[in-house]
């Protein structure tokens, strides 16, 4: 516990407000404690005591604030159900809720609300709301949509390439063309799969080679479909230069989320385009390999062969 000498030089105080914080902080005049970002009225400096948890400033005799709650679960799982909750309040209004409306709901600031929003989401609660009215769009579009796949072979197993009016939308690595066929219908359930061409299987060979020589020129016509974070993470790493490698971290901060880490691994597993957005070059930050939806092996053999071909 603090005491309220010189209160104001703890970097906790600044984080009063701030509802990232991880401690808590009770008020004496009041015998009440609350976690940071609670909304109710800022204390005075020199009534303010600090705690690593609930259960100390319970022992020290401070009983728990009926708005922010602060005995039930920790600061994390609480924002992240907080934000979990205005997600679904925005998918399910029929209107667009103002930014003011969504801090009044959370019962927390705007300017905290927008700052805790996007370090849980990766989104600001604008973005995220285009970003499910176009998958809502896009879902409706699918119904109809038709999409042609051919399958062929590498040196990584079986590939599958699939196409639609658009461009290519898929580029699935596997050892079984049965199992690559059952991701694509998994990928798209309500389109109608269609076995390419002859011409489509040209543009099959021109993929393989693409994995094969990692220095050709990719110029194919890419349908890329994700939401407004995901396509923000996926242009990112069709930065990564040929040969490189970035850490989640490193994409993360790139994208201006830094706190976003685990929302750019779950970008990268969602990539339906192997190789032509490519996936395989975010590592974590050890440099170990970590996941790779395709498997280890496949993302392994593709940096040795891009890591060769800047040599050579």
């Amino acid at each position: 516990m603090t005491t309220s000498t010189d209160i104001t030089t703890d970097p906790r105080w600044q984080q009063l407000t701030d509802a990232s914080g991880q401690f808590i902080y009770a008020v004496i005049t009041t015998g009440i404690y609350c976690r940071p970002g609670c909304p109710s009225r800022h204390p005075n400096p020199d009534n303010v005591r600090f705690f690593d948890n609930a259960a100390q400033a319970e022992a020290a005799g401070f009983r728990a604030c009926k708005r922010c709650r602060p005995q039930h679960s920790s600061t994390n799982q609480q924002n992240a159900d907080r934000i979990a909750l205005l997600c679904r309040y925005i998918e399910k209004a029929e209107q667009e809720p103002t930014l003011a409306n969504l801090a009044n709901y959370a019962g927390i600031s705007a300017y905290h609300l927008q700052r805790l929003f996007k370090s849980v989401t990766g989104l600001s609660p604008k973005a995220y709301a285009k970003a499910y009215r176009d998958k809502q769009v896009q879902h409706k579009r699918s119904a109809a949509m038709t999409i042609q796949f051919a399958i062929g072979k590498s040196s990584l197993g079986q590939v599958l390439v699939a196409k639609n009016e658009k461009g290519i939308c898929a580029i699935l690595l596997d050892d079984a063309a049965d199992a690559l066929l059952a991701d694509l219908q998994t990928r798209f359930p309500k389109s109608l799969l269609v076995k390419g061409d002859s011409d489509f299987e040209k543009m099959l060979q021109d993929v393989i080679q693409f994995i094969e020589d990692p220095t050709v020129v990719f110029n194919l016509p890419l349908d890329i479909r994700g939401t407004v974070f995901q396509q923000q993470v996926w242009d990112a790493l069709q930065k990564i230069p040929l040969g490189e490698t970035r850490s989640y971290a490193d994409v993360a901060a790139l994208i201006n989320s830094p706190k976003a880490i685990r929302a750019v691994a779950g970008a990268c597993a969602a990539n339906h385009l192997a190789v032509a957005i490519p996936c395989h070059r975010v590592v974590r930050s050890d440099g170990d390999l970590s996941g790779y939806r395709w498997g280890i092996a496949r993302k392994k053999a593709l940096l040795e062969r891009e890591s060769l071909s800047k040599k050579s």
